[in-house]
């Protein structure tokens, strides 16, 4: 049975986080630093066990006291949930362990996404360890499956391009039929930091910089998981492009999404439906008509920004989204399904404001 923790309790979540040391991790660590409803217990790194936190990321000094152990040493069954900002295959090899003690487990990797595991093991090239586990995990894009996330143990935290692609997608999807569904292209582009922080030559300063360029053509990983969310919402097989792009900054993420409106939906008020179907979402902002949002709007932030534009108001619809790809597209919304699962207020923590320049 799902641990159901009141909203009216007064302790604070012990929160734990494995896997520490990478780019979502301390953006983990910066963003739960300040939220008021948590208590951080544990974060773990093999090869910097004892070696303070502020150490190693200086912007925390004052903020964290914590030390970093290795994952053995540290209390993770003491906690309340554990996050995992780990390399796939991870969370899977702890996962049994640590519900067994009552702990709740959102997994910024992919271990707990995709629910076909024949496919998860062709993108990833790793067994799937705990299928039972598999079964009860939650996807956690909070806009679409918050009652569901409310009450769960396990979740995936969605990836990066996937959360832009189908929160710019989820209205269009479900109902009646508005577009053609067999063609749908998302052309993505995302910060280096997207990459992860590892030493690989594509990386490289000298390699990133004053440069842009596509990758994953043939197939990248996200596809799958987009597809299945997005069959799911539409309620059948759907036709997707997707083409993701690495560009020559730290963090920041735009998706460009292409879609064919059928033609008896030539008449619906696509704005008005988006602004309706976000109105009560903290996190997305449809921006007015024709908005161009670009990537600074959002940086460090937790929010999504959605604008539609319908060029010469023919049969095209083109939805621009931005986000923070370590943020919402990570350890932001990680944190939005932590407060949900343990009825916190949903902002809590969050509300950080994009920082400018």
């Amino acid at each position: 049975m799902a641990n159901t923790t009141s909203s009216t309790s007064s302790k604070p979540v012990k929160v734990g986080i494995v896997g520490g040391t990478g780019y979502t991790g301390v953006e983990l660590l910066r963003m739960l630093a300040q939220h008021p409803g948590v208590e951080l217990t544990a974060i773990t790194s093999r090869k910097e066990d004892g070696m303070p936190v502020a150490e190693m990321f200086p912007n925390l000094r004052g903020h964290v006291k914590l030390a970093f152990s290795t994952p053995e040493k540290a209390p993770l069954t003491g906690c309340d949930v554990v996050f995992f900002a780990t390399p796939h295959g991870v969370a899977m090899s702890q996962a049994k362990e640590l519900l067994a003690a009552g702990v709740r487990l959102i997994d910024l990797a992919s271990d707990f996404r995709l629910k076909d595991i024949k496919t998860f093991e062709h993108w990833y090239k790793i067994p799937h360890t705990c299928p039972d586990v598999l079964d009860e995990a939650v996807y956690g894009l909070v806009e679409l499956n918050r009652p569901a996330l409310a009450k769960a143990r396990v979740v995936g935290n969605p990836g990066c391009y996937p959360t832009t692609i189908l929160l710019g997608l989820a209205p269009l999807l479900g109902g009646k039929p508005l577009i053609d569904t067999s063609d749908i292209i998302a052309d993505s582009k995302s910060g280096v930091s997207g990459a992860g922080r590892k030493a690989e030559v594509g990386s490289l300063f000298s390699e990133a910089s004053d440069n842009f360029k596509a990758y994953g053509v043939a197939g990248h990983r996200h596809h799958p998981e987009i597809k299945a969310q997005l069959d799911q919402l539409a309620g059948h097989p759907v036709g997707l492009t997707f083409v993701p792009h690495l560009v020559p900054m730290i963090r920041g993420m735009l998706s460009t999404i292409y879609v064919r409106i059928l033609p008896e939906a030539r008449d619906t008020d696509f704005q008005a439906m988006f602004e309706q179907r976000y109105a009560n979402e903290a996190f997305v902002d449809v921006l007015p008509a024709g908005s161009l949002p670009d990537t600074r709007s959002v940086r460090a932030s937790n929010t999504l920004r959605i604008a539609l534009h319908r060029p010469g108001n023919g049969d095209r619809l083109i939805i621009l989204v931005v986000q923070d790809n370590l943020v919402k597209g990570a350890a932001g919304q990680a944190i939005q399904n932590m407060n949900l699962m343990f009825g916190l207020p949903e902002s809590m923590g969050l509300n950080q404001v994009a920082i400018l320049p």
